[in-house]
């Protein structure tokens, strides 16, 4: 399958998986609407997805938020079937991903540093 298309089915993906995080349709309640979704990766051969989640809760409510959606992954997979035309379906695997806060720490230390400086 083509690079494009992959990207353009990840993209849809982390959209509706971000829509369904924040309507409530997951019901677990350790899954958190302060949960957002960064990015989807989606094998060449369609068998499996990465879906990447970040919040800036401590990690501990992150870490038990991931799990909320790895254990309702199965519900996820097949409300996004329904949603989208693709013949297989991924297997989607939620990863916590600290990127998105470690940049934001990264940022505040540099400001930091240029007010003791300057």
């Amino acid at each position: 399958m083509g690079e494009f298309r992959l990207i353009r089915l990840g993209e849809q993906f982390r959209s509706e998986i971000a829509r369904m995080i924040l309507s409530g349709e997951v019901k677990d309640p350790r899954v958190s609407t302060f949960l957002s979704v960064n990015r989807v990766e989606v094998s060449g051969d369609l068998a499996y997805a990465k879906v990447y989640v970040s919040s800036f809760m401590p990690d501990k409510r992150v870490e038990s938020g991931v799990a909320g959606l790895q254990n309702a992954a199965g519900f996820i997979q097949s409300t996004l079937a329904k949603k989208l035309p693709i013949r297989q379906f991924p297997h989607l695997t939620f990863i916590a991903d600290a990127s998105v806060k470690e940049g934001f720490e990264m940022v505040h230390k540099l400001h930091k540093l240029e007010a003791e400086g300057g």
